[in-house]
């Protein structure tokens, strides 16, 4: 999600020519594992990976991916151009232990591959990760991402996400520290957060 010109305005005749599709996986066949992985990668060159600064090996990628469906707290959405998958995101819920924030959950690692960008799917992506987070009765929809990733911060922005915070020292890149901007979007009818 780094090129704005793709994040805002999606191209409607070149997505009109494609099947786009988003939804939950709970297990993976070997193709979807293996478009998982390379789009990653592919999402990391680019710099929209999430939190990785380098293209990660296919086998510590697998076991990440196959670590994410083990957790119970996540949900891990992807994003699919023509029936494979280009990008992903997962939607965390707080720990049991963790009553007071409840009623938050967190949208966290959103990413759709370079080469698959321009048809709307990050939009598509982060609309049902919010519908998945309303469906489990959260009230609020959190997230994160670094100053660099114009592209998502315009996106977000434009989907309603209110800008609450700056960290000035939230993540090295490329050798220069780098501020984070944190967001969230109240998800219940009326904008009540109760």
């Amino acid at each position: 999600m780094t090129d704005p010109d793709t994040a805002e305005r999606p191209d409607a005749d070149a997505a009109a020519q494609h099947r786009l599709a988003v939804e939950r996986i709970t297990e993976f066949t070997d193709d979807d594992l293996g478009a998982l992985c390379e789009a990653t990668n592919a999402a990391i060159i680019e710099g929209g990976g999430f939190g990785w600064l380098n293209p990660q090996g296919r086998v510590s990628l697998e076991t990440y991916f196959r670590g994410v469906l083990l957790v119970p707290e996540r949900q891990l959405l992807v994003a699919r151009l023509d029936g494979v998958i280009v990008g992903a995101a997962q939607l965390v819920r707080p720990p049991r232990n963790n009553e007071a924030q409840a009623f938050a959950a967190t949208l966290q690692h959103a990413f759709v591959a370079p080469y698959a960008r321009g048809f709307g799917l990050a939009r598509l992506l982060t609309s049902r990760v919010e519908d998945a987070a309303r469906s489990l009765g959260y009230h609020v929809l959190n997230l994160d991402v670094r100053e660099t990733q114009e592209a998502a911060i315009a996106l977000y922005e434009s989907m309603g996400y209110i800008r609450w915070g700056v960290h000035p020292a939230y993540a090295r890149a490329n050798g220069r520290t780098v501020r984070g901007i944190y967001y969230y979007k109240v998800l219940q009818p009326g904008g009540r957060i109760a």
